[in-house]
């Protein structure tokens, strides 16, 4: 008897990472496709599916799918804020010939991986000690702010997707009092988003030098200890970081652990575990002692997203057999 396939998939502006889970639960044919490279969401899935088909696997059986996609969901309707795709989930359900097709935020999935990461996984940042069957908080600097967390509900855990990368920024320096006026000047509202993400560390930049630098230049020069101020603007965006950290925690009561996914922290390597994060994170005055205790990990998994949302997909139909 052929063994059922799942199709998983976690979908970016920029990239869409395509997977198979098999009865094992393990993940089997991971591809990255260019999201550029096709007209629509539906032409990805059928390259992934006719790639993986000629790589040897049965992908006629695959009647369940589950995304993970970089974009509210709030309804039957999707259209990406960060790329031009747009569809039906349901539409696209019948498309792809699927009984089940859920479609999920990909920081609600994100979130829904962490009670399952491996050890070699994550990287601890700092102390603290988390505490089993608590909350668990999430955030996420890349092309914009992620920020969500999973609560527990009796032996399952339930994933929370909002938009906090969109609260108020407050400094909490003279320096950042100063960046926070410049940027007045030229957006109005700054979110912590404005300045935790690519373009962030772009705007943190200019607002404390006044030069017009690319993120991934700013990062390298950084990296590189090259003369300039490059490597104080990497400082401030992880101060930043761990004080909107600290705030996440202390919203969701994050005892079970706070942990730090996106692009832009991993590529910081020492840089970030050397910085002031840990510090501002737990730098909340008389919840000093309670932020102490919370631990805070950098997620190291290649594909986290995938998991998260395989375990979400096995919440709404029965386990592989």
């Amino acid at each position: 008897m052929t063994q059922e396939l799942r199709l998983l998939a976690d979908i970016g502006g920029t990239n869409a990472r395509f997977a198979l889970q098999s009865p094992g639960g393990g993940f089997d044919d991971v591809e990255v496709l260019s999201a550029a490279a096709y007209p629509t969401l539906g032409d990805a899935m059928r390259a992934y599916l006719a790639n993986a088909r000629a790589r040897g696997l049965a992908t006629d059986g695959v009647r369940h799918a589950a995304l993970a996609i970089a974009n509210p969901v709030e309804g039957d309707a999707v259209k990406m804020t960060n790329h031009h795709w747009s569809f039906s989930i349901e539409a696209l359900r019948q498309e792809q010939g699927l009984t089940t097709l859920l479609v999920v935020n990909d920081f609600a999935a994100l979130a829904m991986a962490l009670p399952h990461l491996a050890p070699d996984g994550k990287r601890r940042i700092g102390g603290g000690v988390e505490l089993a069957g608590r909350p668990i908080g999430l955030i996420g600097p890349g092309t914009g702010l992620g920020v969500s967390g999973v609560i527990p509900a009796g032996d399952r855990w339930i994933a929370l997707a909002g938009e906090g990368g969109h609260v108020s920024f407050a400094p909490c320096t003279r320096d950042e009092v100063a960046i926070l006026e410049a940027l007045w000047g030229e957006y109005g509202h700054v979110s912590a988003e404005r300045l935790l993400s690519g373009m962030g560390l772009e705007l943190i930049h200019w607002a404390r030098t006044g030069k017009r630098l690319k993120a991934a230049d700013i990062t390298q020069a950084a990296l590189d200890g090259s003369p300039g101020d490059c490597r104080a603007t990497v400082d401030v965006f992880c101060a930043i970081l761990g004080s909107v950290a600290g705030n996440v925690a202390l919203t969701l009561g994050a005892t079970g652990g706070m942990y730090i996914g996106g692009g832009i922290v991993p590529r910081l390597g020492e840089l970030f575990e050397r910085s002031s994060f840990r510090a501002r994170f737990e730098d909340k005055g008389r919840l000093n002692g309670y932020l102490a205790r919370i631990p805070t990990y950098l997620i190291t998994e290649q594909y986290p997203a995938l998991r998260g949302v395989s375990a979400m997909l096995s919440d709404r139909v029965k386990p592989l057999q």
